[in-house]
């Protein structure tokens, strides 16, 4: 096999690639499709190489074809020159002459005749390599077109993955603070809060109850004042006063 028909090959190759079915068997799509755009890269960059000697080589035998072109008609007219320069002394009666440009008629047809067969092997060769260049440029421009659409299918995919990756951080953060969660930490600082609420109220009033005795204890502290004051009334000799308001009598009495 030629590197020509080598290159031609792997252009097909690549260039029939169905990137949807090879992107279906891909455990990863991504790393997939980067590496592609690596090998087709690569291949491009090969292909370029190898056409451009391909069309290197075919403009050589171009210009090969054209100088034995060229040599066919610049030889046949050295000997239409020779052959009639043969006639000239024919005519004049000189042989020796005519024979000597006869001879260099037939050198320079024999020089035509091996230009024309040269030409005539060029031809074919020259039409199968033009053909080849034009397949190979053909399939380079395909294979740059199907590398801009394996970079926009990558260029998507990453785009794609990037938005899910969001989405899937959103949906993360907003199920982790949740509300409605009572097991959610907002839940459980509202029950904290709650319970220091509840033990403040009870503290108000434990502080009631403890106000409220010691008024009590100075109440009964004062009937003991008062006891021990009428206790030493009644030690000296006096009757301690009661301390109440007499009642209010109505109409009148006449002690009968």
């Amino acid at each position: 096999m030629t590197a020509k028909q080598s290159i031609l090959g792997r252009i097909t190759q690549l260039t029939k690639a169905n990137l949807n079915a090879l992107l279906d068997r891909a455990e990863d799509p991504q790393k997939m499709l980067d590496q592609l755009v690596r090998d087709f890269t690569n291949n491009i960059a090969e292909a370029e190489q190898a056409i451009a000697q391909t069309i290197g080589n075919l403009r050589l035998a171009e210009q090969d074809y054209n100088e034995d072109v060229a040599s066919v008609k610049e030889w046949g007219g050295k000997a239409l020159a020779a052959s009639r320069k043969a006639d000239e002394y024919r005519a004049a009666g000189d042989v020796a002459g005519a024979d000597k440009f006869d001879q260099l008629a037939k050198v320079a047809l024999r020089k035509q005749l091996d230009a024309e067969s040269e030409v005539k092997q060029a031809q074919p060769m020259i039409e199968s390599q033009r053909q080849t260049v034009e397949k190979l440029k053909a399939g380079l421009g395909q294979m740059k077109d199907k590398l801009g659409e394996l970079r926009s299918k990558r260029d998507s995919l990453v785009a794609r993955a990037k938005t899910a990756q969001a989405q899937q951080t959103v949906q993360s953060a907003i199920s982790s603070i949740n509300v409605l969660d009572p097991t959610s930490e907002i839940g459980r600082f509202e029950d904290a809060v709650r319970r220091q609420e509840a033990q403040a109220i009870g503290q108000a009033e434990v502080a009631a109850i403890s106000l409220d005795s010691q008024f009590a204890e100075l109440e009964a502290s004062d009937a003991d004042i008062e006891l021990e004051a009428r206790l030493a009334a009644l030690k000296a000799g006096s009757t301690p006063a009661p301390q109440i308001s007499p009642t209010p009598v109505s109409g009148t009495y006449d002690g009968a």
